[in-house]
């Protein structure tokens, strides 16, 4: 288990600089002045969910695992393994659609969409109260398909590079990035999913395929602008403590 987490800590942190490097070498969009606050939020939501992960989120995600309601017949690794990354990628959408339609969840899913700007940064602000609601909420489906805590553990590391790849401002070429849109997230398919028209905020939900937005209706028919500005709304973003606490004691206006 420590040599897995070592491996994946590797591959994210290689991962996160390529891209980036990447998006200050060939921005998709201008990155607007004055970012440091913005870049001391992500950061901290990041560093939060970080620590959290060790000694709740992941005892959480083993016990699952673990938890052996009922032994799924035998597939061979790789047929079991891509079946599992289905299944958890299907729950993710079906997750992140569920936070932007109940107003419970919308409160802390809020905290991701009040980003102004979207960057690899981005692919790790979320509020820590989501974080734990999403790891209690995905532990039934775990032991409902039996899925293997090696497929968690890829899972999890797939969809976290897939959210650094989607979140970040990189300039693809048009027509590579429209054709692996018809599989996989891209940053622009994701960069609609943040535009501040409500319409397009409730579309895109794909975590790492995009199948699912084709096959549930709700693939955005818009394309991503240069200057197509992002955010919840009109809503600023807000210093930490507000955003720690905006959950519990905010009134979303996008719901």
């Amino acid at each position: 288990m420590d040599a897995t987490l070592l491996a994946k800590g590797i591959i994210i942190v290689a991962w996160f600089a390529a891209l980036a490097f990447g998006e200050r070498l060939l921005p998709a969009a201008p990155r607007p002045p004055h970012g440091a606050g913005r870049l001391v939020r992500n950061v901290s939501l990041f560093g939060a969910n970080t620590l959290m992960n060790p000694f709740i989120i992941l005892p959480i995600s083993i016990a699952a695992a673990s938890f052996q309601l009922w032994t799924r017949p035998v597939l061979p690794f790789w047929p079991g393994l891509a079946l599992d990354l289905l299944i958890m990628d299907c729950w993710s959408y079906i997750w992140h659609r569920a936070n932007h339609e109940s107003r419970f969840l919308w409160r802390f899913h809020r905290v991701h969409h009040l980003d102004r700007f979207l960057d690899t940064t981005s692919a790790a602000r979320f509020h820590p109260g989501e974080v734990l609601i999403s790891a209690l909420a995905r532990a039934p489906i775990i032991i409902l398909a039996d899925v293997q805590i090696t497929s968690l553990a890829v899972f999890d590391t797939l969809v976290f590079l897939a959210a650094v790849f989607h979140h970040s401002n990189v300039r693809l070429p048009h027509r590579f990035e429209e054709t692996l849109r018809l599989l996989i997230v891209t940053p622009s398919h994701h960069w609609v999913h943040h535009h501040v028209a409500r319409a397009d905020t409730d579309s895109n939900y794909g975590a790492v395929f995009t199948i699912w937005d084709r096959l549930f209706a709700s693939w955005s028919p818009h394309a991503r602008t240069r200057d197509m500005p992002i955010g919840a709304g009109d809503e600023p973003d807000e210093a930490l403590p507000a955003l720690a606490v905006a959950p519990f004691v905010a009134q979303p206006t996008s719901q």
